[in-house]
């Protein structure tokens, strides 16, 4: 019997495969921008010092541009829902040492996607605003006036 799933928001995706960036340096960068609004991660990603978020700015950008052409979405509505690395070929090579040794040497690839979905503005928001020292202190200010009265009362 089939099972109901939640209805999955509009949205498009777009997959970079086989770049030459280790996969580990490649997480680094998509973990930045995962569950960024889409045009706050580009921004993000344009100004990360990492190698690894020039493949992952340009996969982003596909993913937006999927959006707004093929689903006419807008691009300020989307949201980044999904983004991972998966781990490419290796492609070996060597290295000639000393006394017909070789060492060898493993160039990494990886696989980058990201998903991206159109939210409604009142869904964007992020978590509940928690709460500030300030705020916590006006709380205990404002309860201990109530106990020192309490307590002149009694006296009286």
């Amino acid at each position: 019997m089939p099972t109901k799933a939640a209805p999955a928001l509009p949205g498009a995706r777009a997959v970079a495969r086989y770049v030459r960036v280790s996969p580990m340096k490649a997480r680094r960068v998509v973990d930045l921008v995962r569950g960024l609004p889409a045009k706050e991660a580009l921004t993000v990603l344009q100004f990360a010092p990492q190698s690894a978020s020039e493949p992952v700015y340009k996969v982003l950008a596909s993913a937006i541009a999927n959006a707004e052409n093929n689903e006419r979405l807008d691009p300020d509505s989307l949201l980044v829902s999904e983004a991972f690395v998966d781990e490419g070929p290796t492609l070996k090579r060597f290295r000639p040492r000393a006394q017909g040794r070789a060492y060898r040497i493993r160039k990494r690839t990886c696989h980058i996607t990201i998903a991206v979905e159109s939210v409604p503005p009142a869904e964007r928001r992020r978590g509940p605003a928690k709460a500030t020292k300030a705020t916590a202190a006006k709380a205990t200010k404002k309860a201990e006036p109530t106990t020192t009265a309490a307590a002149e009362e009694e006296t009286e």
